[in-house]
């Protein structure tokens, strides 16, 4: 996902990298082009007007006044004139005239260039040369806000032409025509932008969301965890790899179960098998009495701990071997435990202990297999009577707070040393019983856990006030 991530942002990179130099290019080329269409229209106009006036100069009847005049209405006039998103209100064209040697006759300006010679500025001077003449100037220097274009036109002949009209036209009065172009190519690069990388990104989340869910899945089984194939949605490719990983778990561990079990099974069988042939070799009729009724304990004792060995592996390779609770329903709980007890009751009437059991009046609903929690509760009631000293109590209690059912079961035990806090839900690890003087199976907690984790819940051991265990199981009500 690391690798992913950095690909997204080197894409991200580049996508922006891109459409900026685009924008770049884009705004670079708004202005040259919005004043090179402007000076196109103020040529138009400029000869246009050089037509109009032509006949007037050449008879020597040019009246400045009214010509100004005419300006000053087109001036004065309130437009409402809708270009695109652009209003214009007002005319902005200005025009001067000089004569054959450069000098102003009119200034639609109030006359302010009049009897100047302009002789020497670009617009005049090309002009008369026969020549284009255009120029852009700033009427207060140093601020170019006041910049002016200007466009001349001859008036007659262009090889030996009568004088010089200029149409001249403020620059701020486009500036809004690019300003708004500008916002036009911002919002598009943006959107077009956002867009691409809005996809791009929803596209890696939709191709890369689900490989970090089989990564998770996987480190999960690694873990030695059990969680259910993840959910990647209909349509999705890795849907196959989400199947393959999932058969391929179920293989190897099927695989690794069976050679676990065997291996487990042929070890721990091992020393009750030897003591019971040894014990059998050893019998003889000629023996004592009290001898002989020493061995068969003996071989009693073992084949009931070879039994009860194989009875916990059974449960517990049936409670292993499942995902999820494929038979479960609504039960409740302290039905499940009523049953638990009744099973070890036998066994806590040949201890010497009692159970004592305080349940609430109200059902406790829980949502499980009954047949797997009756066999967890059991193993925790059987393992609190094994650590019970003769004549003391089993205390079983049930309570339910915060949406979870808590079961606990205390006994009057030793305790749990320290050390052993830790391994004592560990396969074949075991203490030695109270009663019996024996060690048992190692393999009641083992299974006490798994049926917890597979319910949704919890079992926890903790010293008990005043000496013991308290066991608590915590399981989500239903």
């Amino acid at each position: 996902m690391r690798f992913t991530l950095v690909t997204l942002f080197f894409i991200a990179c580049i996508i922006t990298l891109g459409f900026y130099q685009l924008a770049r290019h884009f705004l670079a080329e708004v202005e040259p082009q919005t004043f090179q269409a402007t000076e196109e229209m103020m040529v138009d106009t400029a000869n246009l007007l050089a037509e109009m006036v032509e006949p007037a100069l050449r008879a020597g009847t040019l009246d400045p006044l009214a010509l100004r005049g005419s300006f000053d209405g087109a001036h004065a006039r309130k437009l409402e004139a809708r270009i695109f998103d652009h209003l214009k209100q007002g005319v902005g064209t200005h025009a001067y005239i000089t004569d054959a040697h450069g000098i102003v006759i009119f200034d639609s300006q109030q006359g302010r260039r009049e009897g100047q010679n302009l002789s020497g500025i670009r617009d005049v001077s090309l002009t008369l040369a026969g020549r284009y003449g255009a120029r852009s100037s700033r009427d207060a220097p140093g601020d170019a806000s006041n910049s002016v274009l200007y466009v001349a036109a001859p008036i007659g002949d262009p090889a030996a032409p009568l004088g010089v009209l200029t149409v001249f036209k403020p620059k701020l009065d486009v500036m809004p025509l690019v300003k708004e172009r500008r916002r036009i190519i911002y919002s598009a690069c943006g959107l077009i932008g956002g867009g691409i990388l809005f996809l791009v990104g929803a596209v890696f989340i939709w191709l890369f969301q689900p490989i970090g869910r089989i990564t998770e899945y996987a480190r999960a089984v690694e873990r030695g965890e059990r969680p259910p194939k993840p959910r990647i949605g209909i349509g999705r490719e890795v849907n196959t790899l989400a199947g393959a990983l999932d058969s391929m778990r179920d293989s190897l561990e099927d695989r690794k179960y069976v050679e676990r079990y065997i291996r487990t099974l042929t070890h721990e069988m091992k020393s009750p098998l030897a003591a019971i042939r040894g014990a059998a070799e050893l019998i003889d009729e000629d023996m004592p009495a009290e001898t002989r009724r020493h061995f068969l304990e003996n071989i009693l004792a073992e084949t009931s701990r070879s039994e009860r060995l194989i009875n916990r592996l059974l449960e517990l390779s049936a409670i292993e071997s499942r995902k999820s609770l494929d038979a479960a329903e609504d039960c409740d709980l302290r039905g499940i435990v009523a049953a638990a007890i009744d099973q070890a009751r036998p066994l806590a009437e040949i201890a010497g202990v009692s159970v004592l059991t305080e349940f609430p009046p109200a059902p406790q609903p829980v949502h499980c297999d009954a047949f797997i929690l009756r066999a967890a509760v059991t193993n925790l009631m059987e393992n609190a009577i094994d650590f019970s000293p003769r004549r003391e109590s089993v205390c079983v209690s049930l309570s339910e707070t915060g949406g979870k059912v808590l079961l606990s079961i205390r006994d009057h035990g030793a305790g749990i040393p320290d050390y052993a806090r830790e391994k004592v839900f560990e396969r074949f690890f075991s203490l030695r019983h109270h009663g019996a003087g024996r060690k048992g199976t190692g393999l009641g907690l083992t299974l006490v856990r798994e049926a917890a984790e597979l319910h949704g819940g919890s079992i926890t051991l903790e010293p008990a006030p005043g000496g013991g265990t308290i066991a608590s199981l915590t399981l989500p009500a239903a």
